[in-house]
C-alpha cells in the first residue's frame, strides 16, 4: 500500500503575490485532482487559504490546496 500527497496552488492564487505560477491552467483545482485521481481513495481534498513564510519567494496569503489519497486494498497486492 502507499499513499500520495500532493499540496500545491489553486487559480485563487493569481489574486495573491506570495508565490506559484502565474498561470491559471497550470494550478489545481478540487474538480482536476478528483478526475485525475479517481483510482485512488481521496482521504483528504481541499482548498484553502494560508499565510506563507517560505523564504522570499513564497510570503504572504495563499490559495493552497492538498491531496492525501492511498492505493485501494485490492490494488495494493498488485503494486
Amino acid at each position: 500500500m502507499w499513499d500520495l500527497l500532493l499540496h500545491g496552488f489553486t487559480p485563487a492564487q493569481l489574486a495573491f503575490r506570495s508565490g506559484g505560477l502565474p498561470c491559471a491552467k497550470l494550478l489545481y483545482t478540487l474538480k482536476l485532482l478528483r478526475d485525475a485521481f479517481a483510482g485512488l481513495e481521496i482521504l483528504r481534498l481541499a482548498e484553502y487559504q494560508s499565510e506563507l513564510r517560505e523564504g522570499t519567494g513564497h510570503v504572504g496569503q495563499a490559495a493552497l490546496i492538498d491531496l492525501v489519497a492511498r492505493k485501494p486494498l485490492a490494488d495494493a497486492t498488485s503494486a
